[in-house]
């Protein structure tokens, strides 16, 4: 039997994911099931697969293995501070975290003129 994490989400409650699970499909279990019952809305989620940078959240505590994820999102540094991307870590212990509100990237191909 696959080994099953709590998972403490700062301000909106817990849910549960096991280590073969990315922790944003623990998360949006948790909500369809109610519990997150603090959550202001509905779980951020995007692309599912690290590129899009909208499933942000902070580790307060705890280890998880990572998938890799965009640079353009999540810097190296980030990383090491614990700002990762939901739909690309896996839980290895009990995890603590808290959302982070997603980032916006310019369009590289966009010129000054057309964003006025």
């Amino acid at each position: 039997m696959a080994e099953r994490f709590p998972i403490h989400v700062e301000g909106s409650g817990n849910a549960s994911g096991y280590a073969h699970e990315r922790v944003l499909v623990s998360l949006e279990r948790a909500q369809g099931f109610g519990q997150l019952k603090n959550m202001p809305c509905k779980l951020p989620v995007g692309c599912r697969r690290g590129g899009c940078g909208i499933c942000r959240i902070r580790v307060i505590d705890g280890e998880y293995r990572a998938d890799k994820m965009s640079r353009a999102h999540i810097s190296a540094e980030d990383e090491k501070e614990g700002l990762v991307l939901s739909c690309c870590i896996y839980p290895l212990s009990e995890l603590s975290l808290r959302l982070e509100p997603a980032v916006a990237v310019k369009d590289k191909g966009r010129t000054a003129r057309q964003e006025a």
